[in-house]
């Protein structure tokens, strides 16, 4: 058995600085994570980090907190965005203290670009590396600590004992045994679920695995029908192109050679909310504007020296897959799926219901996004979320007493285990992620209606009932056995699925992510409320709409770029 006081799940960038922070205060912590950290999926941000430095006189962390409150079309819990918008300089202080090289001025402050919603220039950068920069000085900071990095190890299951969390089960892929992990607080910081869609510029790694464990655990995942399609993926692979590129000036164009933006949002143009220029490009390729399906990223007019010293990843990813030079051509792309909005329902310090569980980043909904994410606030939260989770945890594992090891847990998980593998017939988990991955991406994207979230959540319902009667795992090998680990990810995505496609479908209103072709307007007098939805075996989700949206400076208003 392997005992801490304080265990992460998930080494990326909300992981990684809870682990630091934890460290920082003294606690004996250690990450459990399925990759090498810097592996993991937040190494592929690109654009920045936001806050409000004071480069300009105007910007401040209140407005930083209204933009981030209008982008999430008034559903993100005021008290949290302010919260982290607060602590956004602070963060980005602490950052270049430990060696995070920043772009920065002819004067030697750091640099900052405008981003999509943002009323002031706010987004510091590494280039359009930014998230790799970040990960590899919080991986300098885990080495200088010493913590204890259990690598390889995917987690199958949330342990509890008498109402308090007690840690995890996890599979350690080198021997093939299930291991079990005791902590007094545990936090979960695995990302995202984009793999539940055909195409997503997320890693092959965003699997719902922190997600689906806490769902199965008994706790709430929330706002999860909130998903952001990124107005800028490649067309020929669904590989990020940065919002970066628009905010140093890039253009979208359509097959008139216009640039359309300013028809959908007359101010801002290319800069508004990536909810807005996602609707937008796909509304001008459905009316036959498009460029052989898709519309173009231009680049051209920025020159070459600027391409190359700010956008150069972006000029390499676009060259690598479509033969097309940036610097002379424009680029296909299409809008992609990009990001859950929701997840694991938590306070604004990273605590969920359980006593001694939290969680941090893409995998939290806390909720700072509500329905539409603003650019550079993703990697704003998991620093000042993974940071506020641990602190939480190291305050709370001083009051608590001794856990106790949850065998019950890892014997129930060794049974699920063995079944799958005792079997020889039935069904393979990529089977079933094939059939997930259709429903989801046509009938639960961009723009969205009755009928076809009706049938998703139907489709999903017999893959869920199909999974759990007849999948089995061909490879019996104990050794990096990938064949059973991708059916435990396929596991919790159906669920991640579940939860989009049956709130999408219950919350009749379109808000941010959530465009309703059947209800085309927001409705504040009956959805000012989050969804969360509890998990029920072999059924769909319950849902309930008890917690209220925190208005604390603004109220609700129609929301223009």
């Amino acid at each position: 058995m392997i005992k801490h006081d304080v265990v992460v799940i998930g080494g990326g960038l909300a992981g990684m600085r809870a682990a630091v922070e934890a460290a920082e205060r003294g606690a004996d912590v250690a990450i459990v994570s399925k990759m090498h950290p810097v592996r993991s999926h937040s190494g592929a941000a690109q654009g920045g980090i936001n806050a409000a430095l004071g480069n300009t006189a105007e910007d401040t962390p209140a407005n930083h907190a209204f933009d981030t409150a209008k982008g999430s079309d008034y559903l993100g819990d005021q008290d949290a965005i302010e919260a982290m918008c607060d602590d956004a300089p602070r963060q980005i202080i602490w950052l270049e203290h430990r060696g995070c090289i920043f772009s920065r001025l002819p004067d030697g402050r750091l640099a900052q670009r405008p981003f999509g919603g943002a009323g002031s220039p706010r987004t510091c950068y590494s280039a359009d590396v930014t998230g790799l920069v970040i990960l590899h000085t919080l991986w300098e900071q885990l080495e200088r600590f010493n913590v204890k990095v259990y690598e390889e190890y995917f987690c199958t299951a949330l342990c509890t004992e008498d109402s308090v969390g007690a840690g995890v089960v996890a599979y350690n892929m080198r021997n093939g045994q299930l291991e079990l992990i005791t902590a007094k607080a545990t936090i979960f910081a695995t990302g995202g679920c984009g793999r539940m869609y055909a195409k997503t510029t997320n890693g092959y790694a965003s699997t719902a695995d922190g997600l689906g464990i806490a769902f199965r655990g008994g706790v709430p995942i929330m706002d999860m029908e909130f998903v952001q399609f990124h107005p800028t993926s490649l067309k020929e692979n669904g590989v990020l192109l940065s919002e970066a590129a628009r905010g140093e000036g890039a253009h979208l164009l359509n097959s008139l050679g216009e640039r359309f933006m300013f028809k959908y949002a007359p101010e801002k143009g290319e800069l508004a909310s990536r909810d807005v220029v996602s609707r937008a490009g796909w509304t001008e390729i459905m009316q036959g504007r498009g460029v052989d399906g898709c519309v173009l990223l231009d680049l051209r007019h920025l020159g070459r020296e600027k391409i190359l010293e700010r956008l150069p990843q972006i000029r390499e990813l676009a060259l690598d897959a479509t033969g097309k030079d940036a610097i002379d051509t424009p680029i296909p792309i299409l809008p992609g799926m990009h990001y859950t909005m929701g997840g694991i329902e938590t306070d604004k310090f990273g605590a969920t219901r359980i006593p001694g569980i939290y969680a941090a980043g893409e995998a939290a909904c806390v909720s700072v996004h509500g329905a539409n994410r603003l650019g550079g606030n993703s990697l704003l939260e998991t620093i000042v979320f993974g940071a506020r989770a641990a602190k939480h945890a190291c305050e709370y594992i001083k009051e608590s007493g001794d856990v106790r090891p949850s065998e019950r847990t890892l014997k129930a998980e060794q049974e699920r285990i063995d079944g799958w593998l005792s079997k020889n017939e039935g069904i393979r988990a990529p089977q079933l992620r094939s059939q997930m991955n259709k429903t989801m991406s046509e009938n639960v994207f961009i723009f969205r209606n009755e009928k076809e979230l009706t049938k998703a959540v139907d489709d999903l319902l017999e893959i869920r009932k199909a999974f759990d009667r007849d999948v089995y795992v061909m490879d019996k090998s104990k050794t990096f056995n990938t064949d059973l680990v991708h059916a435990m990810e396929v596991d919790f995505l159906i669920d991640a699925a579940m939860c989009v496609a049956n709130g999408a479908l219950a919350r009749k209103e379109s808000r941010g992510a959530q465009a309703r072709t059947d209800y085309p307007e927001r409705d504040d007098e009956k959805w000012m409320v989050h969804t969360l939805a509890w998990r029920q075996d072999g059924q769909n989700p319950r849902l309930d709409y008890s917690r209220k949206v925190t208005i604390t400076k603004w109220a609700p208003t129609v929301r223009s770029y």
